[in-house]
Formats: C-alpha cells, structure tokens, sequence
C-alpha cells in the first residue's frame, strides 16, 4: 500500500520500537491527524484471552467523560409510558413492530444504537439475523435491554460506547476525536481502560493486556506502555 507524504512525515515521526506514556503517546496522535476533517481517534487493544470459548469473552459498555464527538442516533423498541419515556429522553426513533416491519421490508438502518425494553425482546428477535451482524442487537450486557430506557438513551447521548473483542482478541473502540486535545482524550482513554481492565474473565490466564495501538482515523499507530494500565 501506498501512502502519501503526509503519513510519511508523521510515521518518521514515531519511533516504531518505543513505547510511550499516555501523555507522549496521544501528543503524537493528535499532532499526527492532519487531515482535513475532523479525524476519529480509535484505541486497539489485544489481549491475552481466547474468544473462541465463551468464559473467556470480553463485552461491556463505558461513558466516557467526554464523549466521542459523533452524534449518536438511537432507536428504541418500547411501548406505552416506556415509549414516552425515550422520547422525552431524546431518542431518535421510537417504536415497536412498527419498526420492525420498516428494517425487514424496508432494510432501513438510519439509526447506530439499538435499545429494548425486555417484553419486546420477542418482537426485536424476528430481525436479529439483521441487526447481529450489524452490532445493533440490542443486548442486556452493554446495557441496551432495559427496563429503564431513560437513562440508557442519556448516557448514549451523553458518550456511552460499547467495547467487545473480535475473533483475533482485538477491542477496537473510539475514545473520541483529534479536535478534543491531550487532556480530554486522556480522560477517556483512561475510563474505557479502567472498564477493560475490570472486565477481564476469571479464565484468562497470563498477560491479559498484551498491547495497546491508538491512531487517528488517517494516522500511523503509537504504540503505548501498557503498565501504565
């Protein structure tokens, strides 16, 4: 693949053999987004688990202090006083089977969170084989299937992203944007390590962070200390 003189310049300005401290290390992803758009900063972290078996799974969902600077549009699956309750919170969309039959006939996803209440879990399973793949399923572990759909809509609004390892033991997850400086990103990168790190399962044995890459969405990756952790 190549690349053009301005991912060049930023990744000769990377030692590639370093490890660096939070601080160093997001100085280096801020100062390398030179796009000119508002670049996405995304934290890649492996680690020490096998996500073949179910013990060893790690799944949870963590607001971040400040954000990730993309305007979320949830939907919500509810009915009676619970619907009213999602839109006062600001839900985007709100309904039942209505919505339901607008994604099976429609295949319409204008929407990047998915909440349900649990008595509508019967009637969301019908489009699951859709809304899987996606990661739109709604799910009680990220905290998307609840009875008090107020607050789940509040905290997604206010920053809540979900964090999940893949099949290669990777979590890839926003902390925020390049625009946000040093400091914010730090506070964030921060709350969602703090979340993994508690979230590690009884099962892994061994290191468990075994390596943490963050970049800007077209910047070179900056290796960082993982003890700082």
């Amino acid at each position: 693949m190549k690349h053009g003189k301005k991912y060049i310049a930023s990744k000769n300005s990377i030692e590639a053999q370093k490890f660096y401290d939070v601080h160093e290390g997001l100085e280096l992803v801020v100062t390398t987004a030179k796009a000119k758009f508002d670049e996405t900063v995304e934290a890649s972290v492996r680690l020490g688990v096998d996500p073949r078996h179910a013990d060893q799974q790690v799944r949870g969902a963590v607001v971040l202090p400040h954000g990730t600077g993309k305007k979320v549009r949830v939907l919500v699956f509810a009915k009676a006083d619970k619907a009213r309750e999602a839109q006062e919170a600001g839900a985007d969309y709100v309904g039942d089977e209505d919505l339901v039959k607008k994604i099976q006939t429609e295949n319409w996803f204008e929407f990047d969170v998915c909440v349900a209440t649990p008595d509508m879990m019967g009637v969301v399973g019908r489009i699951g084989r859709v809304l899987g793949p996606k990661g739109l399923m709604p799910n009680p572990k990220s905290g998307t299937v609840t009875m008090d759909v107020a607050k789940a809509v509040a905290d997604i609004k206010a920053g809540k992203v979900e964090y999940r390892v893949d099949k290669t033991s990777i979590v890839h997850c926003p902390i925020g944007k390049a625009s946000f400086g040093v400091e914010k990103l730090e506070e964030n990168l921060t709350t969602l390590m703090d979340a993994i790190v508690k979230a590690k399962p009884s099962a892994a044995k061994g290191t468990y962070l075994k390596s943490v890459v963050i970049s800007a969405t077209m910047g070179p990756g900056v290796k960082f200390n993982t003890l700082k952790f």
